[in-house]
């Protein structure tokens, strides 16, 4: 009988626990953390490391690269609709034909994602360097380049 009354307190402690260990837990930031995947090759191959970032942290500015009025400021809504920390529109330095999304260290995944979203092909998503037709652009994490293939989808 001993035996029995320790088992059932046992087993409601454990059962009590499990249920307090599993509740989902509440704080003030509901955003995502970065979740990183790192992946080393043994021999000649290089090591990849892929981070994904809440796109709430991924600073985005769109430039227009047309003469189509406002098309930076559509595009700028799209994107801030879809979570992004967009920055205010810019026009470019020249006119293009190609778009194209611009990314700095470690956020080619999130420029990758983007350029999804606007149709782009992933050809489009380019390492982010002095050559972008953009000033201004210093500490932005991603910049699109709006260009004269965009203007049929604003």
């Amino acid at each position: 009988m001993r035996a029995a009354v320790v088992l059932v307190i046992f087993v409601v402690a454990a059962v009590a626990l499990v249920a307090v260990g599993t509740r989902p837990t509440v704080s003030g930031n509901a955003a995502t953390p970065p979740t990183t995947t790192t992946t080393t090759t043994t021999g000649t191959a290089p090591t990849t490391t892929t981070t994904t970032v809440a796109p709430s942290a991924v600073k985005v500015v769109v430039a227009n690269a047309t003469q189509t009025n406002n098309l930076a400021g559509h595009y700028t809504q799209v994107l801030a609709a879809k979570g992004w920390a967009m920055q205010s529109a810019l026009d470019a330095a020249a006119t293009q034909q190609s778009s194209a999304v611009y990314y700095a260290a470690s956020f080619q995944a999130a420029a990758a994602a983007i350029a999804s979203t606007l149709g782009l092909k992933p050809a489009a998503v380019l390492p982010l360097t002095a050559a972008v037709p953009v000033t201004g652009i210093t500490g932005d994490d991603v910049v699109v380049v709006a260009g004269a293939d965009l203007v049929a989808g604003a």
